[in-house]
């Protein structure tokens, strides 16, 4: 045999290896890099710790609320750790001012809103300004936010993941909490439907749904004993949740390790809703 048939001869085999040899996959990457965040409430408690996760992973996250000195803090503390952020003080309740500057500052790969409301009391002393206060923010402000990234995604030909922080109230019932479930759900019910309308264009839409966390907004629950207890009771394991908690959900539904988790929700409630 000549020296080029061998030669050919070779390649053959090696060209029939790797034809046989088995693929093995490939772990998705939990990094961030190139992606542009907008995280909503993210002055404080969830948001403020999602921002954080984001910009850690390579993230350039526009952190808004509408307190803008308590943002230029959290944007300060992010840029010290050599991280990227930008400030956009935002009020999500202005749906019109909203889109306005999702349009200008867009487009955002990623949303993570964690802008919310809550004024509990029993049913049957529920009032209409505390009903209307409520879903201005979890659910109309939610929507129409979560309508202007879609849109700035679509007009600009991009995929994107969206994230709604919702709750374990979506999925149950609680004590002086029916307008608060009541808003929770509807996100719920918005997220399914977006989900199925957005498929097409490649944009992922779910929610995050914590138990009670230790925040500014949980407070009151956790310095009324009855409430702890309550609280406690139902946690299966023992113990409220951390703001900790809640960022590797945040980073796994925006990076590619979620490309195919749409229209639904992670619960991280410790197992309340077990039962």
């Amino acid at each position: 045999m000549g020296f080029l048939s061998r030669i050919i001869l070779i390649k053959s085999n090696n060209r029939k290896k790797l034809k046989n040899m088995k693929l093995f996959p490939k772990t998705p990457s939990f990094r961030l890099d190139g992606k542009r965040a907008l995280v909503t409430g993210a002055s404080s408690g969830i948001g403020l710790g999602c921002a954080i996760a984001f910009a850690e992973k390579g993230a350039e996250v526009t952190l808004a609320a509408r307190n803008k000195k308590d943002l230029l803090e959290v944007s300060n503390y992010i840029t010290s750790k050599g991280w990227t952020s930008k400030v956009l003080p935002l009020d999500i309740t202005n749906v019109q001012q909203t889109a306005e500057k999702i349009l200008q500052n867009g487009p955002f790969d990623i949303l993570l809103n964690s802008a919310g409301q809550a004024r509990h009391t029993s049913s049957l002393e529920t009032i209409p300004s505390d009903f209307d206060a409520v879903m201005s923010v979890n659910l109309r402000g939610a929507y129409f936010l979560t309508q202007a990234i879609a849109k700035g995604l679509i007009n600009n030909n991009k995929s994107g993941s969206l994230i709604n922080i919702s709750s374990q109230m979506a999925h149950v019932g609680g004590l002086e909490r029916s307008v608060y479930c009541a808003s929770k759900f509807a996100v719920e019910g918005f997220t399914k439907a977006m989900a199925i309308e957005l498929g097409k264009n490649k944009i992922r839409i779910n929610t995050i749904c914590p138990t009670f966390i230790l925040t500014p907004l949980t407070k009151p629950s956790f310095d009324d004993p009855e409430k702890k207890e309550w609280i406690l009771n139902k946690i299966k394991l023992g113990r409220a949740g951390e703001v900790e908690d809640i960022m590797g959900a945040a980073v796994y539904l925006a990076s590619d390790t979620s490309n195919l988790v749409t229209g639904t929700s992670i619960i991280v409630d410790g197992g309340w809703t077990a039962d």
